[in-house]
Parts: C-alpha cells; structure tokens; sequence
C-alpha cells in the first residue's frame, strides 16, 4: 500500500514540476520586452508586429524576435495533447504556440479596431451633360465636392465638345478640394440598334442613364442625378442608404408626388407607373451589380428578361405612349418589380411641385431639403425664385472663401426677397440643412483639418 502511495506521491511531484516548467517558459517569453501588460494599446500592437514603437519601420525585426512575423510561425501547426508544444518542430516555434496563437488572435483584434486599417469606400456619381448643361453640371458637381466627406469618382457623360471645357474647369479648382475627388469623361454612348431613339427620348442624351450598368462594368454602385440638381448636405448621406437596402431591391428614388390631386401619373399616364404617383428619377441611387444580374417581370413576354433586352423591349412597345422618356420606362419597369424599389423621402428630392401651391413634403418641413432639384428650368427663369436663389449662391461662391459670409449670408438676403410666392414663404426650409453643413466646413477648419 505504502508503495502505491509513494508512486502517486512521485506522479504528483513531477506533473507540478511540469506545470511550473510550462509557466516558467510563458513568463520567460515576456521578459524581453518590457513589460505587457504596462504598454499602452498602440504599443501592444507595435510590439506584437516587432516595431520598436520608434517609428514606422525603425528597429523592424529587432526587437528581440528573431521575426517580425514571429507569431505566425506556429499558424500550420495544431498543438494538442498527442502534438503537444515540445514536439514542434525547433525552427517553428521558439516559445510556446498556445501563447503564439493568443497574440495572433490580439493582433487580429487590433487590426480590426484601428480605423487606418479600415478601407475608406469611395463613391461614385454620374451625371449627363447635353448641350447647354455646362455650367449647370459644374454647378452641381461644386455642391458635391464643397461638403462631401469621403472621396467621390465623378462619371461626366457628355458630348464631345464638352470634354475640354469640362477638364479645364475641374482642374481649376482649388487643391484642398480638387483632392476630394477624380473624374472621367465619357463620351455619349448608345446600343446600335434605336442609336437615334435613344438620344432624343424626352431631353437630349437623358436615356443615356439607363445604359449606365452596361457601360459602367466594374462598377459596382452608383448615384446617379440630371443637372439641375444641388447637394445642400454631404452627399455621403445620400450613399448611406445602399445599407439600407434589402435583399431584391437594386434602386431608389423619390415619389413624383406627395399629393395625388397634383399628381402627374395618377392623372395623365398612359402606360404603367410604379405605386400611387409614379416615381421621378432625378435622384438615383442604383446597385448595378445587381441590376446587371436580375431577370425582370414585365408585361411582353411571359419570360423574364435581363435589364438590356428589357429597355429595348420597352421602348418597341411604349415609345408612344410615353411623355417623360426613360423616367416613364422606369416606371413600367418597377410597376412590375415593386419588390425592387427602395423609396426614398421627398426631401431627398425636393421639386417646385412639393412647394408651388403650398407645402408638401412632410419630411422637408421637419428636417429641411438636403438635395434641390430645380427641374422645368426653374434655375433659369422668374417662376420660382427661392430656387434660384440657391443656385446662383452655389454658382457664384469660390473654393476657399468663408462659406458663412460669401454663401450663407447672401442667400438668407436673396430669400427674403421671394416671399411673395409659396416656396419663397417656406425659405427656412432651403437654409436649414445647409446650415448645419456649412457649419461641419467651419468646424473641420478651426480644427486645423
């Protein structure tokens, strides 16, 4: 009896002297290198990727690690209880892969919380340029670019006698905001077949936008706005709803209409129109991966089709039937696919008709307008002119002068001026959101940003 007790003493003794050995090599493994647990977190990370915390790249591999990439040397090898850490191969791992693998799991952590790790997503928006839409596209583009937030790619479809003026423009801006964004210019392109339908439907060149997923092939989202529209918030916020979209739908848009008893489509549409009051494509956001890839319901054929053969079927069967152009075909086109439509509120484009005989867009009178959208030429005429108040502020300001006094100020006196018509009596409206961006510009300024 004696005997067994003694054996079982012994086992005992030798699996403590074991644990104490392990733990003796973990502690060991953390001598080095002054400390842990006292490091601040940015010094953890730069230890465990072997910087010496003296700048990048200064004492790399010097640290007293043999690697840089030391804690990945165990990263094929599985430790177990029939592979256990003694049994690794020498060269693999110098201390023990359990402790290996925790600092590669704290690095992974690391990485992943550090925002310069993070890809900043660049944007994308096309617009389409016709003949006198010049200035109103540089207009609009300047809007983009005065309180944008991340970096934008601008896609600038127009006729080729535009494309020298549009370059000479855009590279004249300031440095500071040239830097938010890149820009092509593409020249007007249509399917062979219809060439000359296509580019006369409605206004000049407008259809082109429905051809934008087969031209614009690596990309995988897009905004697209006509002309005469002006950002008074980041456009940043516009984009944001790509997240928000579920998993049918591939665009949005803005309803026509707020008030059915003005509305166009539910009075006057002969063909097919998406919900109550139609839906106007001046602001468009759309995922073009998924519009390239998705087969559509339609009214022609029991088949479905993929978005190119649709449009050109559509426009066989529509074209005289339809008074807006390539709007109306989108119309049809979701009145048959609602489930892939996100709809957007109207203050996201806000339009004379949400003003003209009185307020109605709910969601403007509570949070203002974010984007304007002075279609029926009303940037360039007397009928509306709270709306052009804006766009001759917007045209007029210079890159780099104080946005309060040289554009808000300005524009607060000009509205004062429009009270006598309905959208003149709602200013505060045009003014609330762009207040607070250009108060975002005076913040990052003072900041030193």
């Amino acid at each position: 009896m004696r005997r067994y007790l003694r054996v079982l003493l012994v086992c005992i003794l030798f699996g403590l002297c074991s644990i104490l050995y392990v733990f003796s090599q973990l502690a060991a493994s953390l001598e080095p290198h002054d400390g842990w647990m006292g490091r601040k977190p940015q010094q953890r990370t730069a230890f465990l990727r072997g910087e010496s915390g003296h700048g990048a790249g200064k004492g790399a591999g010097k640290t007293g690690l043999e690697d840089q990439h030391w804690y990945n040397r165990c990263k094929r090898f599985s430790v177990s209880f029939w592979n256990p850490y003694w049994r690794l191969p020498s060269g693999v791992c110098g201390k023990n892969c359990f402790w290996e693998a925790a600092f590669r799991y704290i690095m992974r952590k690391a990485d992943a919380s550090d925002p310069s790790n993070t890809p900043v997503e660049t944007m994308h928006l096309a617009v389409v340029a016709c003949g006198e839409r010049l200035e109103e596209t540089v207009t609009m583009l300047k809007s983009v670019v005065l309180f944008n937030i991340k970096p934008i790619q601008f896609h600038i479809f127009a006729e080729d006698n535009l494309h020298i003026k549009f370059k000479a423009i855009l590279d004249s801006w300031s440095e500071s905001y040239r830097l938010k964004f890149n820009y092509t210019v593409h020249s007007i392109t249509f399917p062979s077949e219809n060439a000359a339908e296509w580019k006369k439907l409605f206004k000049p060149c407008a259809s082109q936008r429905l051809f934008l997923p087969i031209i614009l092939k690596d990309v995988d989202s897009l905004l697209y706005v006509d002309t005469d529209i002006l950002f008074l918030q980041p456009v940043d916020e516009m984009w944001s709803f790509f997240r928000e979209f579920n998993s049918t739908q591939i665009a949005a848009m803005a309803p026509e209409h707020e008030e059915p008893n003005i509305g166009w489509y539910n009075r006057f549409a002969r063909h097919p129109f998406y919900g109550k009051t139609g839906i106007n494509s001046g602001v468009m956001l759309m995922n073009m991966t998924r519009i390239r890839k998705k087969y559509f319901k339609n009214d022609m054929t029991t088949a479905q089709l993929q978005w190119e053969e649709l449009l050109m079927s559509l426009l066989k069967k529509y074209k005289l039937n339809i008074t807006w152009g390539d709007q109306d075909l989108l119309n049809i086109i979701f009145h048959y696919n609602p489930e892939s439509l996100f709809v957007f509120p109207c203050h996201w484009n806000y339009r004379p008709d949400h003003c003209i005989y009185g307020s109605n867009c709910k969601s403007a009178e509570e949070g203002g307008i974010f984007i304007l959208h002075g279609n029926r030429g009303v940037y360039h005429d007397h009928k509306q002119p709270a709306f052009k108040a804006i766009y001759q502020a917007i045209q007029q300001y210079t890159f780099g002068d104080d946005p309060v006094h040289s554009l808000l100020y300005p524009l607060e006196q000009d509205l004062q001026k429009t009270t006598h018509t309905y959208c003149g009596k709602v200013q505060h409206l045009f003014t609330k959101q762009l207040q607070k961006s250009i108060g975002t510009i005076q913040d990052k300024v003072s900041r030193g940003r």
